[in-house]
C-alpha cells in the first residue's frame, strides 16, 4: 500500500527533480517506510517522463523498493495496493519463462505486463492503481482494480498529464488550474459526493473503476477493461444450499488470500455482521490471535462497541478500542477533508480515521468489511427496490404527488427511514430516486439552495447504464459503479491511508462478485433481511445477537453534536461574515434549515452536514471561479 505520483511533460511544462520528490513526500502519509524517485526523457527528448513512490512496506519488505525496474531496465512502475493472486500469477508466468529477482507482487505485476501487455491488468485480483513506463513502446500505461478501491487522480493541461494517489499533491504541481467545477459542486449537494470520473475541480479527473489508460506520442486513450458482473450474467444457481456452499468455500478463499503479509496485521470490527464473519474466517485460519479494533461512541445508541466485544470474545482476538469524543472528532476533522481532497461526505469517515490511527501502532494492515452490503443486497433500499416498479405501476403520479407524498414529508423526523421509503416510492426516475436513498438534499432543496432551477440528469449515465434485469441487480450495479467506488471506497482508502495503515477488503474480490451474480434475487434479498447468503453461511459460527439484528449502519451522533458542542461551530460555518457558502448559496434557506435543527424541530444533519464541509473544503483548497457560482445563484 502506498502513495504513488507521477508526470508526462512535453517541453516548457518539465520540472525539476526536486519539484518531483518534494510533491510525491506531501503522501508520506501513504507510504512512511520509504521512498523512490525516477526522472528521465523519451526517446525523441520530446517529453519528460516522472514517476515518485512512498512505500507502506507489507509484502517483501526488503525486495519490494519502488520505482521498480525489469531485469533489462526497459520498464519500470511505481504502483499502490496489494495483487492477492501474485503467487498463482508468478507460478503461470515462471512456468512461460519469466525469471523473478524478488518476492514482491509488484515485479508480477511487470512480468504480467511482458507477457500480456495492457491486458495483463485484467487478471489481476486485488485493489491496485500504477503506473508504468515502457521504455520500448514509448508508452505510459496507467491502471486502477476493477471496483476502484485504490485511487488514481489525472489532471490534463496543454503539455501535461499528472497522476497522483491524492488531489493535494496535483493542487502543488506548477501552474495547475485550481477551478472549482459548478457542477460537480450542485452533484455534491445532491449525492454527498461527486460521481467519477469528476471531481470537484476542473482540472483534476479519476481513471473511472476498472479502467486502463494509454499515453502515447501525446495522446491519451482509456479503455474499459471490467463490468461487474451483474450487468452481464444470468443466474443460473438454483439449489440455495450448494450457493451457500460454494459462497462460503470463495469467501474463504477470499479472506485467506488478504491474509499474505510479511507484515503484521488484524482486522476493523463493528459489531455488524459483514466484519463478525471477516474474523471468524481470519480466528480458524491464523496461527496466532487475530487483532481486531473497533470505535464507538460515549452516546449508547450510536455505540457498538458491546456487539464488537461479543464476536471478540467469541473468537478470542486481540481486542482494541477507542471511544471518540467530540474534541477528538473535531480534531481530526480538517486533516480528514485535506486527505479526501473534497469534502466529508459521512461523518463515519472521521471515525474510521480515528480508528486507523490506533491501529497503525501495532499493525500495517487490518481486513475490513466493505462492499457486503453492495455485493448482496443488504440496504433496506434493495429490499424496497422489488416492490417500488409494482408501486409505479398502481399508483397514478399524480395521486402519490398529491397526496401521498405531502403526507410523507409531514411525517416527523423521528420516522426518518420511513420518509426516506415514501420519498422514494415516488421518484420514478431511477437515477434520482438513487439520490434520494442516500443523498444529501432533494432536487427541489438543491434548487432553493442554489436559486436557480437545474436539470437532475445524471453526467455520467454509466451507472445507469443497465435497463434489463431486476430492480435490485440494476440497483446493485449502480452500488458497485458510483456508491461504492466514489463514496465508500474512497473513504476507506483515503481514512485508512491518513492514518498509514492498509486496509483490505475481502467482499470486494472479483471472484466473488461473479459468484454472487449467478444467484438470483431470492437468495441475497428477503423480504425482511437482505445478504441472506452470507447469513446463511455464517449460521453455524456467529452468535444469533449478531446474526439476526437489525442493520443499524455506522452512525454518529452528529445531530446532537450540531445542538450541542458545535452549535458555535456550526453558526461560524454557515452564517457568520467569513462563510462562503452563505453567498453561494441562499443564506435565508441556510438559516432556516440550521434554526430548526437547533431548536428540534428537524433533524437536517445531511444537508447541515454536507453544507459544513463544502465549507471547509472551500477554505481549506480555495479554489478559483467561485465568484461565478454567486453570480449565478444572485
Amino acid at each position: 500500500m502506498c502513495g504513488i505520483f507521477g508526470w508526462v511533460l512535453a517541453g516548457s511544462r518539465r520540472q525539476d527533480y526536486n519539484t518531483l520528490v518534494s510533491i510525491t513526500d506531501l503522501m508520506a502519509h501513504r507510504g512512511p517506510d520509504g521512498s523512490g524517485y525516477w526522472l528521465g526523457d523519451s526517446a525523441n527528448m520530446r517529453h519528460q517522463v516522472g514517476l515518485g513512490h512512498r512505500r507502506l512496506s507489507i509484502i517483501d519488505i526488503q525486495g519490494g523498493t519502488q520505482p521498480m525496474w525489469s531485469a533489462d531496465q526497459k520498464i519500470v512502475i511505481v504502483f499502490n495496493g496489494e495483487i492477492y493472486n501474485f503467487i498463482e500469477l508468478r507460478k503461470e508466468l515462471a512456468d512461460l519463462g519469466h525469471q523473478f529477482r524478488t518476492s514482491s507482487d509488484t515485479e508480477v505485476m511487470i512480468e504480467a505486463y511482458r507477457a500480456w501487455g495492457p491486458g495483463a491488468v485484467a487478471r489481476f485480483r486485488g485493489m491496485f492503481a500504477f503506473l508504468l513506463w515502457d521504455m520500448n513502446e514509448q508508452r505510459l500505461l496507467v491502471g486502477r482494480d476493477q471496483f476502484g478501491k485504490k485511487p488514481l487522480f489525472i489532471s490534463e493541461m496543454l503539455g501535461a498529464w499528472i497522476f497522483s494517489s491524492e488531489i493535494e499533491p496535483i493542487m502543488q504541481f506548477p501552474g495547475i488550474d485550481r477551478s472549482l467545477d459548478h457542477d460537480a459542486f450542485q452533484d455534491y449537494l445532491l449525492n454527498r459526493y461527486v460521481p467519477g470520473p469528476s471531481t470537484l475541480f476542473q482540472g483534476v479527473k479519476k481513471l473511472s473503476a476498472g479502467c486502463y489508460a494509454l499515453w502515447q506520442d501525446g495522446r491519451f486513450s482509456v479503455t474499459r477493461y471490467y463490468v461487474p458482473p451483474f450487468a452481464t450474467t444470468t443466474p443460473d444457481v438454483t439449489d440455495f444450499d450448494d450457493a451457500v456452499e460454494m459462497f462460503r468455500e470463495t469467501l474463504n478463499e477470499s479472506v485467506r488470500i488478504r491474509m499474505r503479509s510479511d507484515a503484521p496485521f488484524g482486522a476493523f470490527l463493528s459489531g455488524g455482521l459483514d466484519s463478525s464473519a471477516i474474523v471468524s474466517i481470519m480466528a480458524r485460519q491464523a496461527s496466532d490471535k487475530v487483532r481486531t479494533f473497533s470505535v464507538g461512541f460515549r452516546e449508547s445508541k450510536y455505540s457498538e462497541l458491546g456487539f464488537a466485544q461479543m464476536i471478540a470474545q467469541r473468537f478470542d482476538t486481540d481486542h482494541h478500542e477507542v471511544v471518540v469524543e467530540p474534541d477528538m472528532f473535531m480534531e481530526q476533522w480538517p486533516t480528514a477533508v485535506v486527505r479526501r481532497g473534497a469534502p466529508v461526505s459521512e461523518p463515519a469517515d472521521i471515525p474510521i480515521l480515528i480508528l486507523s490511527k490506533l491501529a497503525s501502532r501495532t499493525v500495517k494492515m487490518v481486513l475490513t468489511g466493505e462492499g457486503s452490503d453492495e455485493l448482496m443486497g443488504g440496504y433496506p433500499k434493495h429490499r424496497a427496490e422489488r416492490w417500488i416498479e409494482l408501486y409505479h405501476r398502481i399508483m397514478p403520479s399524480t395521486l402519490h404527488d398529491s397526496v401521498i407524498g405531502p403526507a410523507v414529508r409531514a411525517l416527523p423526523y423521528t420516522m426518518r427511514r420511513a420518509k426516506i421509503v415514501g420519498m422514494a416510492a415516488g421518484e420514478r426516475d431511477l437515477a434520482n430516486r438513487m439520490r434520494v436513498w442516500f443523498g444529501g438534499v432533494t432536487t427541489e432543496d438543491r434548487n432553493a439552495l442554489l436559486g436557480q432551477l437545474i436539470s437532475p440528469e445524471p453526467r455520467e449515465p454509466y451507472p445507469f447504464s443497465i435497463r434489463t434485469g431486476s430492480p435490485v441487480r440494476r440497483t446493485l450495479f449502480f452500488d458497485q459503479t458510483s456508491w461504492l467506488p466514489d463514496n465508500l471506497l474512497e473513504r476507506g482508502d483515503r481514512m485508512m491511508m491518513a492514518g498509514s495503515i492498509e486496509g483490505r477488503m475481502p467482499y470486494m474480490d472479483t471472484k466473488l462478485a461473479a459468484l454472487v451474480s449467478r444467484f438470483p434475487d431470492s437468495f441475497l434479498v428477503g423480504n425482511i433481511k437482505g445478504k441472506l447468503i452470507l447469513r446463511a453461511a455464517m449460521d453455524k459460527t456467529i452468535p444469533k445477537d449478531i446474526l439476526l439484528r437489525k442493520k443499524v449502519g455506522f452512525r454518529i451522533p452528529v445531530d446532537e453534536w450540531f445542538r450541542g458542542p458545535y452549535r458555535d461551530f456550526l453558526r461560524d460555518m454557515l452564517t457568520s461574515n467569513a462563510s462562503q457558502i452563505s453567498r453561494i448559496c441562499n443564506s435565508a434557506v441556510i438559516s432556516e434549515l440550521m434554526n430548526t435543527h437547533l431548536e428540534g424541530r428537524a433533524n437536517n444533519e445531511k444537508v447541515l452536514w454536507s453544507l459544513v464541509n463544502l465549507e471547509l473544503f472551500l477554505r481549506t483548497f480555495k479554489p478559483t471561479g467561485i465568484r461565478d457560482i454567486r453570480t449565478k445563484a444572485a
